[in-house]
């Protein structure tokens, strides 16, 4: 199976944690996020890998290196000379993949308690285009699903914009769910995003302008052990879930 750890991103959000060092490089509980994902990854039953990378990306070249990959398949896609947003990077990272199956995309630093070898497997079964992990919490953007759990609009609730393929999209009449920032993409995706002219661009953005052409497929998640570690004061939290789920 398939894995891409989103791990390009410049950290900002975690201050002096990486001042010398990319977000994927800051230890929780003895161990660095990449190396929990992977080892998690690892045990779930995926067995290829690429990890893009872009901040301090000489780093998590060494830390690999002195690892030997930890003994898995790993490839690098490298955006140190332009970071590509989440849909740049994924287009370019999924050549990197030598199969047809689809592909796990996970951010560095989310955690949860999701099985995601079975959410790899119903997407293979739904024959969705994609599959999104969400939840029913609060934030300030949401994606909007119909009864199906098919994907049909988003929202930003700071600044009122409200995005839709369908010309008639009433938000009011879907349900309102949170990105979890774990999703499995099918190859059948590639053509679609190699049509796009821009070299960066957002995954969320291609999703919602896609929705009504693809099978773009929700699976709800509890929120309750999930985090997004990628902020300071969730690192305690992290850890916990790591703890429960991952060691």
């Amino acid at each position: 199976m398939n894995a891409l750890i989103l791990a390009a991103g410049l950290g900002t959000r975690l201050g002096q944690f990486t001042s010398d060092r990319p977000k994927a490089l800051v230890e929780v509980c003895g161990r660095t996020m990449l190396e929990h994902q992977l080892r998690h990854l690892s045990a779930a039953g995926f067995d290829r890998f690429v990890i893009n990378i872009h901040h301090f990306a000489a780093s998590v070249r060494e830390f690999l290196s002195e690892r030997n990959n930890f003994g898995l398949d790993i490839r690098l896609s490298d955006e140190t000379n332009l970071l590509l947003d989440t849909g740049g990077g994924i287009r370019k990272a999924m050549r990197l993949f030598d199969n047809d199956l689809p592909v796990l995309v996970h951010n560095v630093d989310i955690f949860s308690s999701v099985d995601l070898k079975s959410l790899y497997c119903g997407h293979i079964e739904s024959g969705a285009d994609s599959t999104l992990l969400v939840a029913q919490r609060s934030t300030s953007r949401y994606l909007y699903f119909d009864a199906e759990g098919m994907l049909r609009g988003w929202s930003n609730e700071k600044t009122g914009q409200v995005r839709s393929p369908y010309p008639d999209f009433d938000k009011d009449a879907f349900t309102p769910c949170a990105f979890q920032g774990i999703h499995v993409l099918s190859r059948s995706l590639l053509p679609l995003l190699d049509a796009i002219p821009e070299q960066k661009f957002s995954i969320t953005d291609f999703y919602v302008d896609n929705a009504a052409r693809l099978r773009l497929r929700s699976v709800v998640s509890d929120p309750k052990d999930w985090v997004d570690a990628g902020k300071p004061e969730a690192l305690e939290r992290a850890s916990q879930i790591i703890k429960a789920y991952y060691e």
